[in-house]
Order: structure tokens, then sequence, then C-alpha cells
């Protein structure tokens, strides 16, 4: 397979001086290709250093043919149109003119092969959902957000760029619209870059990159076969470091035999010296061989112990130590059955009874959050009515609500005002808030770090609170510490209810009822769905 991207030397570092790549070297072959990593580890850098929009320190990145991005942060004014999405807005208008019955050679020169560009983008715009009247010239802010993605996605593809990157573009869709985004990529022409944190869009790719440490590594195979790869490779390495330190030991154990030996034929030596049993000329000469003799074999013990040890590095080095949070829930004392939550919605009763695992669906812009705000007593809904909500609730909302001006350490404190700084501190180093960070102010922190600190203070929490309500958790978590939040779920004793797009995170939860919200307001779906 050949190379699409390739990268030679490749530093570069912020403004402020800190590094992301100092010496990179590397290549993306063509088809498609996850990019993946643990959050900072400089994907969404590496993929703006491909379309050029930034400039490599030194080294270069060589790309075969043309490259368009989908950013991770897709913005937009409301007046501009799908059309202006898909740029394409400059070639109907010269179009337009020439079926008016211009002449002007610019209005050609626009066009240029182009001349069915209008019946291409709605065909484009179809197989992402949005087959729609006079979509072209919709303004975006008519359009959900999951479906201004898609649109920009139906972009690329109409745009027929050699490369095309894609960051997180699955950040926030709703099932349908994940869906419909998985269809695209499975059809997709040239050469494919995707950073995501969806397992099922990942599983799509030829081939998945690791940014790892500075490193980037390529494994055949989507997500699922490059997490099976990895595993295997770490049993193996971690057989050969026990096997190494093995060797470490003996080494060491036969050099203190060694040089129990030597010492008691150099205490023989000299005894035998001082009695004077031999002459004098044939003892010095036994000496200095002895000591000739001893010398050479504790050197070439320390040799083997030298080799002993570099061994064991080496294995060492090919043992991974990921950084990924690490979460442990306290028991939050909720005996089994009891209700913590109990209220109508739409007309249908709800009750959240402990340890329940419910798993809450719908389209983008279904209400699902405003339903989560409302059964917490934050919102005034007129369809829910809350009769019953007693437990301790920890509440993570999408869009994070944070004191920017306070710091890591006091915004955590807040929730648990018993524990001491130093316990605190010890705690919050679990979520990857580590020394100098737990001193700053919120405000001054990157998104990912902000969504650490809002998981810790809704975790670490005293008394730990009995109903957890989760809002799309996952959105900003890298894939491992994803997989350590539903771990520590897994285990919570409380009741649960989570809102998630995630169907790999749902399926993982061990969810005892899915509720689905839509037209027909809450409604059951199988449980099994997610499985």
């Amino acid at each position: 397979m050949s190379s699409a991207i390739v990268f030679d030397d490749l530093h570069f570092a912020w403004p402020d001086g800190q590094p992301v790549f100092t010496g990179l070297d590397g290549a993306i072959s063509t088809g498609r290709t996850g990019l993946v990593g643990r959050n900072g580890s400089g994907k969404s850098t590496l993929l703006r250093l491909v379309t050029g929009e930034l400039t490599p320190d030194r080294g270069s990145v060589v790309t075969t043919g043309s490259v368009a991005r989908l950013p991770q942060d897709l913005s937009w004014t409301a007046d501009r149109t799908v059309s202006d999405l898909l740029e394409i807005t400059g070639k109907r208008r010269a179009l337009h003119a020439i079926l008016d019955g211009s002449t002007d050679a610019e209005h050609f020169a626009v066009v240029g092969d182009d001349w069915d560009i209008e019946e291409r983008a709605a065909a484009e715009l179809a197989k992402v959902g949005l087959d729609l009247p006079d979509v072209l010239d919709r303004r975006l802010d008519t359009l959900s957000g999951g479906e201004v993605v898609l649109a920009a996605v139906a972009g690329l593809v109409l745009r027929r760029a050699d490369i095309s990157v894609l960051d997180e573009p699955t950040n926030n869709l709703d099932r349908r619209a994940r869906h419909l985004l998985h269809d695209a990529v499975r059809g997709w022409r040239g050469v494919l870059l995707v950073v995501s944190h969806d397992r099922e869009l990942l599983d799509l790719m030829d081939q998945t990159a690791e940014l790892r440490d500075g490193r980037l590594r390529t494994y055949g195979g989507g997500y699922t076969s490059y997490a099976d790869q990895v595993e295997a490779e770490q049993e193996a390495a971690l057989q050969a470091l026990t096997t190494a330190e093995a060797a470490v030991r003996r080494e060491r154990k036969q050099l203190i035999e060694a040089r129990t030996k030597l010492d008691r034929r150099a205490r023989y030596g000299n005894k035998m010296y001082a009695n004077k049993r031999e002459p004098r000329a044939v003892m010095k000469m036994r000496k200095r061989t002895a000591q000739v003799s001893a010398g050479r074999l504790r050197n070439e013990m320390l040799e083997k112990v030298a080799e002993a040890e570099a061994a064991a590095a080496r294995a060492e080095e090919r043992v991974r130590d990921d950084d990924t949070i690490r979460v442990d829930l306290p028991d939050p004392g909720l005996p089994a059955g009891r209700t913590v939550l109990e209220a109508t919605v739409a007309g249908r009763p709800l009750v959240v009874r402990g340890p329940e695992r419910i798993g809450l669906t719908g389209d983008n812009g279904s209400g699902k959050t405003t339903l989560l705000r409302a059964l917490l007593g934050r919102y005034d809904a007129a369809q829910v009515t809350v009769r019953h909500r007693t437990a301790r609730v920890g509440y993570l909302p999408q869009r994070l609500v944070l004191d920017d001006g306070a710091t890591v350490l006091e915004t955590v404190r807040a929730g648990a005002p018993g524990a001491t700084p130093h316990e605190v501190r010890a705690r919050l180093a679990r979520f990857l808030l580590r020394g100098d960070a737990v001193t700053q102010p919120v405000g001054t922190l990157s998104g990912g770090e902000r969504f650490r600190v809002a998981l810790a203070q809704l975790l670490l929490a005293e008394p730990p609170p009995q109903l957890l309500v989760l809002d799309e958790p996952t959105n900003n978590l890298d894939l491992a510490s994803v997989e350590q939040l539903v771990s520590a779920l897994r285990a919570y004793r409380g009741a649960l209810v989570v809102v998630s797009h995630d169907e790999w995170f749902l399926g993982e939860l061990g969810l005892t009822r899915r509720l689905h919200l839509g037209d027909d307001g809450l409604t059951d779906e199988d449980v099994r769905h997610s499985a």
C-alpha cells in the first residue's frame, strides 16, 4: 500500500516553547486511516500540519495531492447557506449567469467542468439524509448541529480532494446522524484520515495509526484489531520483562556467590603467605595470578549483570504505562430497590430505583438535556412533573458550568469540604491533574482538562451521590479513559441515568433499562440494542 502522507523529522512547538513533536517520522497509507492517541498527544495538531494550517518548525509533511479538512469545532455565521458551506456559491452564481445569457469568459472559467455542480451537490446531501427542498439555499441556522456536520462531510466528498481529514466528526451527532456518517465513510473514495473517539467509526478504517510519546506507528485493521494487537504485544512485553528481571536477579546472585568464593580464596592465600609454607617468590607469583584471575572473573560477572540490566531496561520500554484517569467510586450507601426519583413525563410514569442503570437516547433536539434538567428541578417543563426526589444527586451537564476564577483545588474542595488539600491533591492526580495544574484557575485550562475537573468535582463529592446523572460524559475523554469510566460506573452501587450517542459506551455499562425520547414521548427500547 503506497503512502499518501509522509512525515520526515517533523518538529513543532507552540509559541510559548511547549514542544509537540520533536523528530516525528512516519507515513499514512492510502485508504482509510484512523488516528488514535491519548488526549494531548497532538492528534489535532498533526491534522493541522497535514492541511497546511500550521507550519513545521523543522522537517516536512509531504502529501500526495490536495487536502481538505473537517475541523473539530465547525463554526458558521447565521446568514451562511448550505451552498456557502459546500463552497460552491461562486460556481452556482457563474452557472446561473451563463444560463441567463452571459458570455463573460470569467463566468465560464469559474464553472470550469462543473456544469452539474448543483445536481451533484444535491445528490451528495441526499446521501447523508439532507434530501430537502431548496437545500442549497437553506440557511445553516435552520439546520441542527448534526445536519450541518453531515452537510460539511458531503462538501468534502463534492470537493474531490485527494486527501480528506475528519477531526472528531461524530461529536454530538445522534444515532441516525452517526449511521449516515458511517455509511458515507464506507463508500469514501480517496484517502481518508480520521481522528475520533467513536469506536464504530474507527472500526471502519483499513488501518489505525497510533500517536504515542511523539512517535507514529501504524497497525493493520480498524480499532478493534489495533486494540487486540496492542494487547498481544503487551502480554509478550510483560512476559519478556518478567524473564529479563529474573535474569538480572540470577546474574546478581551469581555475582555475589562469585565474590564470596573469591574472598575466601583471598583469605586462604593470605594465610598461606603469612605461614610461609612455600618459597616467597612462588607465593608472590601465585598471589598475582590469583588476583588477575579474580579480577577477570569479577569483570565478566559485572558485564553479565550489566547486560541483563540493559536487557531488562529494553524490555521495560516495551511495556506501556499509559496515563489515563483512574476512577474509583465510593459506595453511596443506597439500599437496593429504594426509589430515588419518581416523575411523570408526558403522561408516562418514570420511576428510578437503586441501583438501576438507565440509558436515555434520542435524536439531536429531542429534548434529552431539557428532560434531565427538569427531573433535577433545574428547569420548569410543562410535561414533566417530579413527585419524589430524595437521593443525593450528582449531575454532569453537557455544557460545563465552572467558576473560571477559582483554582482546580478550590473547585473540587467545594464539593468535599471535609477533605484536606493534601487528600484532594492525591485524588486529583487520579484524574491527571497534578502539580501546578492544581493551583491554576479553571479558566486557563484546556477543554479536556476542564472536563476532568468537572468529573472530579462530581465523583469526589462527599458524601458521594446516590444518583448520578451524566449528559454525554464521553465527548472529551480519550478511549482509554472512557474504558476506566465504564469500569467505575459498572461497579457503582447507586442509581445511574446517562445520556449518550456512543453505542459502545452504552453497551458496556450493563444497562438495566433503556429509554428513547422522540415524537411519541418517552418509550422503552430493548436493552439488548446496546449489548
